[in-house]
């Protein structure tokens, strides 16, 4: 049995964009680019503060969407398969039915760019609304986070970095605040 090939991230963008990002990874020149662009990593560690997040960006995009039931960081969600997951959990209660919702995103994301944390959190959210990812769900994805579509580029050249044998770019400590002395106000 073949092991599976590894996945095509940037797979329905133009050939000449592909190439372009492959030659800046060939040439060391990618990571830097993305550091410029996205110099920090965000303070988002636990699934507490991923949770009050989340709820943030729904109370404000999707006030009459469903509950969410629980919001994590999974480190079994593995980049191959899904970035996060959105399911929702039918169960009968008395005589009614109850749906839970629940929204994963892959541990991966600890250390991301809050940019990238945004992203994803909207692709997730906009599930709520639109199970399929037509028309209507990019356009609720780019409703909630205008420059989504460049964000999601950004995020698949940084998998596909990844993939090529870079190292993590945010994985430090994301920077400390600095701290002034007492006397110093």
């Amino acid at each position: 049995m073949r092991p599976k090939p590894p996945p095509d991230y940037l797979a329905g963008y133009p050939a000449a964009l592909v190439a372009q990002v492959r030659q800046l990874i060939a040439q060391d020149k990618l990571a830097g680019l993305l550091l410029q662009k996205y110099p920090q990593a965000h303070e988002v560690r636990t699934d507490k503060a991923l949770y009050d997040y989340v709820l943030e960006l729904k109370s404000e995009y999707l006030r009459n969407a469903g509950q969410l039931s629980r919001v994590a960081f999974d480190g079994r969600l593995h980049l191959k398969n899904a970035l996060g997951m959105h399911t929702s959990i039918s169960r009968t209660q008395g005589g009614n039915l109850k749906a839970k919702r629940e929204i994963r995103v892959a541990a991966v994301f600890k250390e991301m760019p809050p940019e990238f944390l945004r992203m994803i959190a909207v692709h997730e959210l906009a599930h709520i609304k639109e199970r399929e990812h037509d028309k209507a769900f990019y356009q609720l994805c780019r409703h909630m986070a205008p420059d989504y579509a460049q964000l999601e580029f950004d995020l698949r050249t940084y998998l596909v970095y990844l993939d090529a044998g870079g190292v993590s770019l945010w994985a430090a400590e994301p920077n400390c605040k600095t701290v002034l002395p007492s006397n110093a106000e």
